[in-house]
């Protein structure tokens, strides 16, 4: 089944009113289309946590890549989509959502290898970024999205 995070909108707002921040309470997790965690969390101490149990120790470097607006959704006109990562040593990862893939090492290596991780911190970020409405908006042309797909042109 597939896995999401979304911002629960109510929460968002109460965050704009008390903080001018998002409120972790407005995460929300959904797999296979069931609510992971209760929509309110108002009772559960701390979204992180929850961020940390799911995901682990890539869940406070997600988070750090999409305060720094790190992740940019590439769209074709065609609708291709492909998100851009540029992890903490400034190289820039192509992911790619609709097979949960990302070239990073930790990926190949925790992910597929080990077995240790749902997805690395360059997709979660992209997650996280979407949720949260921070994600960057670039438009390229059919020709470039052909060309980053086939691995043909550097990110």
């Amino acid at each position: 089944g597939s896995c999401n995070i979304f911002v629960d909108p109510y929460w968002l707002e109460q965050s704009k009113t008390s903080c001018n921040k998002w409120c972790e309470n407005a995460l929300v997790f959904t797999c296979s289309g069931r609510t992971t965690f209760p929509r309110h969390t108002e009772n559960i101490p701390g979204g992180f946590s929850k961020l940390k149990f799911v995901f682990g120790s890539c869940a406070l470097q997600a988070l750090d890549l999409v305060d720094q607006h790190s992740v940019t959704c590439l769209t074709a006109p065609s609708g291709r989509k492909a998100f851009q990562v540029t992890g903490g040593s400034g190289r820039l990862y192509t992911c790619f959502l609709s097979c949960h893939y990302c070239p990073c090492p930790a990926f190949a290596y925790s992910v597929l290898r080990r077995n240790d991780g749902l997805v690395c911190k360059h997709i979660l970020a992209v997650y996280l970024s979407q949720a949260m409405a921070a994600t960057q908006q670039e438009s390229v042309s059919d020709q470039q999205m052909s060309l980053l797909l086939s691995g043909t042109m550097d990110p």
